[in-house]
C-alpha cells in the first residue's frame, strides 16, 4: 500500500524543498488529517514542516524542541548545520533583509489594496495571498560589495560565500544579480527575525538601502525573552 506521507517526507529530505503548488504540498498544506499525520511523523524525528503562507516552497527544519540537542550537542553552541562561517551567516542575515523584508511588504500592501478593492464588490471572493515572484527584489553584487562588502569579509570572501549560498539553495545569481532561492523566506522564523533585523545594528545599516516604512508593522513585537538565536533555524536534514 502506498503510504503518500512516507513519501512527501522521503521527497522533503531528499529534496529539500518543494513548491506549494506541488501536488502533496498542497495536499499537506490543505488537508487536516494529512497534516496531523506528517506533523507527527516529522515530531518523531525532531523535525518539523517549515511553511510560511507568504512563502512559496514549503521544507523541513529542526523543531524548536531538539534545537538544543543539535546545536548544543558539542562544546560550544553551533548557528547551522550546514557547516557555515560566522560570515556566511552574516552575509545570508544581510540577503534576507534586502530580499525577503521588502518582499514581504509589497506582499502585504497587494494584499491590503486588494481586500480595499474587493470591499466595493457586492460578491467578491477572498484573494490568495500573491507570491508574483516579481515582488521579490533583486540585489546587485556590485552593490552589495560596495555597501557590505568591508564588514562581511571582502570581496574574495563574499564572492566565496554567494557561492555557498548559492548551491544551498538560498539565493541564485544570475549575470550579477541576486535573486531569492526557494529556501531564503524559509530560513528564518519571519514573526521572530523580522522586528529584530528592523530594531537591531542591522537595521541602522539598512536604512538608507531598503525601504524601512512600515516593514513588519502587521507583524506582532517579538519576544526578547527567548534565548534561542534566529540562526539556529538554518539545518540540513
Amino acid at each position: 500500500m502506498h503510504d503518500e506521507t512516507a513519501a512527501l517526507v522521503a521527497r522533503l529530505l531528499s529534496q529539500r524543498w518543494l513548491p506549494r503548488d506541488d501536488a502533496q504540498a498542497r495536499k499537506a498544506l490543505l488537508d487536516e488529517a494529512f497534516r496531523e499525520d506528517l506533523d507527527r511523523r516529522l515530531a518523531a524525528v525532531g523535525l518539523e514542516l517549515r511553511e510560511h503562507p507568504y512563502a512559496a516552497h514549503i521544507g523541513v527544519a529542526v523543531a524548536r524542541g531538539a534545537e538544543r540537542h543539535v546545536f548544543g550537542g558539542s562544546d560550544s553552541w553551533i548557528s547551522n548545520t550546514l557547516q557555515l562561517d560566522r560570515d556566511a551567516v552574516a552575509l545570508l542575515v544581510v540577503l534576507w533583509a534586502l530580499i525577503v523584508l521588502p518582499k514581504r511588504q509589497r506582499q502585504l500592501e497587494r494584499q491590503r489594496a486588494e481586500g480595499d478593492a474587493s470591499q466595493t464588490q457586492m460578491f467578491a471572493e477572498a484573494k490568495p495571498i500573491s507570491r508574483d515572484p516579481s515582488l521579490s527584489p533583486v540585489v546587485a553584487e556590485r552593490t552589495l560589495l560596495a555597501d557590505f562588502g568591508d564588514r562581511l569579509g571582502g570581496k574574495t570572501r563574499v564572492n566565496f560565500n554567494l557561492g555557498v549560498l548559492s548551491r544551498h539553495g538560498f539565493i541564485v545569481r544570475r549575470k550579477g544579480e541576486l535573486a531569492e532561492g526557494p529556501l531564503l523566506d524559509l530560513v528564518f522564523d519571519y514573526e521572530r527575525t523580522a522586528r529584530r533585523i528592523l530594531d537591531g545594528a542591522l537595521g541602522d545599516l539598512l536604512a538608507g538601502l531598503a525601504p524601512r516604512e512600515d516593514l513588519g508593522a502587521d507583524e506582532p513585537p517579538y519576544d526578547d525573552t527567548d534565548e534561542t538565536a534566529d540562526s539556529e533555524v538554518i539545518h540540513d536534514v
